[in-house]
């Protein structure tokens, strides 16, 4: 599109056909009325997509039964090699395409993303394991993100600063950092990429993608999307393999500018002092713990429906999720026996169910972290109200589980379970909930709830926490902040915040001869 010479995997790839370009299905069923198809995702490369170098791969697991359903490329240091040089001459091609043309192939792609919306949640389902619903939202949010970072870009204004002196000119203009590495997480294959992508291209950015190895193909077609919109090759480069190799090797590389990662408050804190070493900007979006205060004043029925739903999305598996319920004693029981009443009537099953409202934790080491929860609560004191168990002898499935009366010496009170648990515990006074809210060194997500205005204010004001949402869902949405403080990360991956870390501010000042 923009006259660009695609560079080829022919030498990788040539006794091998891969069908529509990007993918060869191995699996294909029938079930519940879904045909579903999953593929080899392979690596994506200067505009081709090809297999390792090696030719090595990782087999790729349904967590609802563990049975393989694919496998995905593994690159290594030539893999590694070839993407730098792409995004390399893709950063010097694409940073020359106005603000106004990138937004034209950005919106392109996500009319193409939407289009395929529920081929894309087929796959996600098979491979995370979240109800097919769910997983059609995410994709059809991550067109929505598309579209608003498309806008935002054509609206990353420099300024005009006024001279002390006549015939002097004062600009400020904004530029592309550089090639970004982005490191995405499993529990939202599409959500978190495309962010991180979005951001990228419309400030003119090119950028490697190192997405997650259990949940492959979501993320590849995410970027077959943009590939297929008319997005240059080497602009948008994605890999698989060791995360601490591909980090270790692409952060202190010349060539990257910039990084942006996902994931786990520890290994978040090695990629920032990696980054710092090296002098390289990074947004990092890290674990929470986050805390529900819920007032006496508050509206009891509809606080305990909609924080149900939202503790148990995605199997808890939510950087956001609702965790510490912090409960004002005069509506403690009902609250308890409303919230447990709602987790009692989720449905858990297989995610292509349409009853189904909680499907497969992700991955064993998640049902194992949920066991060893539960049975550190048991032994520090807490009820277990309701599950609490395993289900089934096959996938990763994990009863909705109610824990009341925890100490916060307990596993679960200091560290973030990152699944279907739900921990309640009465509080007295403001005070009380403040100190417990603020207690731990994440600060991410909060959420609140009061009829009272003062109250309401009293609290956005005290929490340390980087969101909060008062008396309702609100977090995510493409236009505002996404980001945390403390051991939570910095940065933002939503709203107009969101791109500032993708541009340079330069100065120029220039007088008339």
């Amino acid at each position: 599109m923009f006259g660009v010479r695609a560079a080829t995997c022919a030498a990788l790839s040539a006794k091998t056909v891969y069908p529509s370009a990007s993918r060869s299905f191995i699996h294909f069923i029938t079930h519940k009325g879904f045909a579903m198809s999953y593929p080899n995702t392979l690596l994506y490369i200067n505009g081709q997509w090809c297999p390792a170098a090696s030719g090595r791969t990782l087999p790729v697991v349904n967590p609802a039964n563990h049975q393989q359903i694919g496998t995905v490329a593994y690159a290594e240091k030539a893999d590694l090699d070839r993407a730098l040089e792409a995004a390399e001459q893709g950063f010097k091609l694409w940073r020359k395409v106005s603000a106004f043309e990138r937004s034209k192939v950005m919106r392109k792609a996500a009319e193409i993303f939407r289009e395929r919306a529920d081929a894309v949640a087929t796959m996600m389902t098979m491979e995370q394991g979240k109800p097919v619903g769910e997983a059609k939202l995410e994709v059809l949010a991550g067109a929505d993100l598309i579209d608003w970072f498309a806008e935002e870009g054509r609206r990353a204004y420099g300024r005009v600063i006024p001279a002390r002196a006549e015939g002097i000119y004062q600009l400020v203009v904004k530029e592309p950092v550089g090639p970004v590495a982005a490191f995405t997480p499993w529990n939202f294959p599409i959500n978190q990429a495309v962010r991180k992508l979005s951001a990228a291209l419309s400030t003119g950015c090119s950028i490697i993608i190192k997405a997650p190895e259990e949940t492959p193909a979501s993320p590849a077609e995410l970027i077959r999307a943009f590939a297929d919109a008319g997005v240059p090759a080497g602009v948008i480069n994605l890999v698989y393999g060791s995360p601490a190799e591909i980090s270790s090797y692409l952060i202190p590389h010349p060539v990257i500018r910039k990084i942006t990662f996902t994931g786990s408050t520890p290994v978040g804190k090695q990629l920032a002092a990696m980054a710092g070493q090296h002098m390289k900007r990074a947004t990092m979006e890290l674990g929470g713990h986050a805390p529900v205060i819920i007032f006496d004043d508050a509206d009891i029925d509809i606080a305990a429906k909609t924080m149900t739903f939202m503790k148990y999305r995605n199997a808890g598996q939510v950087c956001v999720s609702p965790t510490r319920f912090l409960v004002q004693e005069g509506v403690y029981k009902k609250f308890v026996e409303k919230f447990v009443e709602g987790t009692k009537a989720i449905k858990v099953g297989d995610g292509f169910d349409k009853d189904t409202k909680m499907a497969t934790l992700a991955n064993p080491r998640r049902q194992s972290a949920m066991v060893a929860n539960v049975e550190d609560a048991k032994k520090r004191g807490g009820k277990v109200l309701t599950g609490g168990y395993p289900i089934g002898e096959k996938g990763n499935f994990f009863e909705p589980t109610v824990v009341t009366e925890l100490s916060t010496d307990a596993m679960a009170m200091n560290t973030e379970p990152f699944g279907p648990m739900a921990i309640i515990n009465p509080f007295k006074t403001f005070d009380d909930a403040v100190l417990e809210a603020n207690r731990l060194p994440y600060g991410l997500a909060a959420y609140a709830w009061t009829k009272s205005a003062k109250t309401a204010n009293a609290i956005a004001a005290q929490v340390e926490t980087g969101m909060m949402t008062i008396n309702h869902l609100g977090f995510a949405l493409p236009e505002v902040p996404f980001g945390g403080v403390k051991d939570s990360g910095y940065g933002s991956e939503g709203g107009s915040e969101a791109i500032e870390p993708y541009l340079i501010s330069k100065f120029i000042t220039q007088a008339g001869l």
